[in-house]
């Protein structure tokens, strides 16, 4: 997330006999910013500069490369930083006590985009059918119902949304990435968009006129020039067996232009120097997300990444024996609960993304990043001691409380 003008990037593969792995949330980001952002917090120490202040100084903005070779578009790595410095959260005092800290991080991942498809009908009643290619993770069958229905100026409850196979619609790449809110949102668009210039040919067929005489507004056709000639998406849908028969609307796309993702955490802890135990006492995420579609889904999916990354700051951390896995069971391997963590404040920031038409950016995976970064930061700034191993177990706590005295 930092405009870093010289960067070089080694990557190994080790063998490491354990068990399999696969993709996961924002695969590979936690653990790099983890590292990158613990040393920003570190090189903010030494030259005794507040770590936002040299962030916002220093961080990702538009027109400049990333390590990647690609060239910013329109993200919000500054508005995120700029809003955890307005916050009430970063300013107010800390609980009274010892051993209790506040840590900051951000977090950066690279969103995806990919082969969509959409199909989509007009009922007899005036609703809509869509079938859409992307199996529905974190509320996406909904927020692209949503953008479907913008465009036709109609309720999303006059949607009907399903999830089609290979036999009954176009290739579909995968759920992931971040990115079916992106391409299939898009391709929602673009089909509603074909199913609106599809019905104002019909009504122009029915009243006998040309196309540009015919409006649509918010579900309803006009005639430009007779008042009284309108019909209804209920009347129209009557009319079309005997005009011409069923409007279906269709879309396969490959869209780019999907930016990047920032976000960052504010994490309070508090740390019992005898068990080693780290209370997470207040947790504000921070998250560019472009256009908010569903703004409940939104603040899920940044309360739901944040929980996981705590997770992997201080709990989850697998067991092995022989080459076994010990810890296999959700009793023994510790994922944080709903009991174990305050009520997670989502900030959601809009930073419109010019390469989709309502401005959406992937949400699900970046908000996973920052809190590693953040609660090692708090936990330095609780016990006075760096921790640069994972998860920051009890043990690590009193190992590191006890080398410091």
């Amino acid at each position: 997330p930092y405009d870093i003008q010289h960067v070089r990037i080694d990557g190994y593969d080790i063998m490491t006999n354990k068990p399999k792995t696969t993709a996961y949330r924002a695969p590979g980001a936690p653990i790099a910013m983890f590292a990158a952002e613990t040393l920003i917090n570190e090189i903010a120490d030494s030259l005794g500069i507040d770590s936002v202040e040299l962030r916002i100084r220093n961080v990702a903005k538009k027109g400049e490369r990333r390590s990647d070779g690609v060239i910013n578009g329109d993200i919000g790595a500054i508005d995120v930083m700029e809003n955890i410095r307005n916050h009430p959260h970063y300013s107010m005092p800390l609980p009274k006590g010892d051993y209790v800290g506040r840590g900051i991080s951000m977090g950066f991942c690279r969103n995806n985009s990919g082969v969509s498809s959409v199909i989509a009908n007009i009922l007899p009643d005036g609703n809509f059918s869509l079938t859409e290619g992307s199996v529905d993770i974190g509320g996406s069958r909904t927020a692209i119902a949503q953008q479907f229905a913008e465009v036709l100026e109609v309720g999303v409850e006059n949607i009907l949304p399903q999830i089609g196979d290979t036999d009954t619609i176009g290739y579909t790449s995968n759920t992931g990435g971040s990115g079916v809110a992106f391409k299939t949102g898009m391709a929602a668009y673009h089909t509603a968009q074909d199913i609106k210039t599809q019905l104002i040919k019909r009504a122009a067929l029915i009243w006998d006129t040309e196309d540009g005489n015919v409006d649509y507004k918010e579900g309803v056709l006009y005639h430009k020039n007779d008042p009284e000639l309108k019909m209804t998406l209920n009347d129209i849908a009557a009319l079309l067996g005997d005009t011409g028969g069923p409007i279906t609307g269709k879309s396969h796309i490959n869209p780019g232009g999907q930016e990047g993702s920032y976000a960052a955490n504010i994490v309070d802890v508090r740390v019992d120097p005898e068990t080693g135990k780290i209370e997470i006492l207040k947790v504000t995420a921070f998250q560019d997300v472009g256009k908010a579609i569903h703004r409940a889904y939104v603040e899920g999916q940044i309360q739901g990444g944040t929980t996981q990354g705590i997770g992997w700051a201080i709990n989850e951390e697998y067991f092995m024996l022989d080459g076994q896995m010990q810890n296999n069971t959700f009793l023994d391997y510790r994922m944080p609960t709903s009991l174990d963590l305050p009520m997670i404040d989502p900030v959601v920031i809009e930073v419109f993304n010019p390469n989709h038409p309502f401005g959406v950016k992937g949400v699900g995976e970046s908000n996973i990043v920052p809190p590693l970064g953040a609660v090692s930061d708090a936990v330095y700034n609780a016990i006075g001691k760096r921790i640069y191993d994972l998860p920051i177990n009890p043990e690590a706590i009193i190992r590191a409380i006890n080398e410091k005295l």
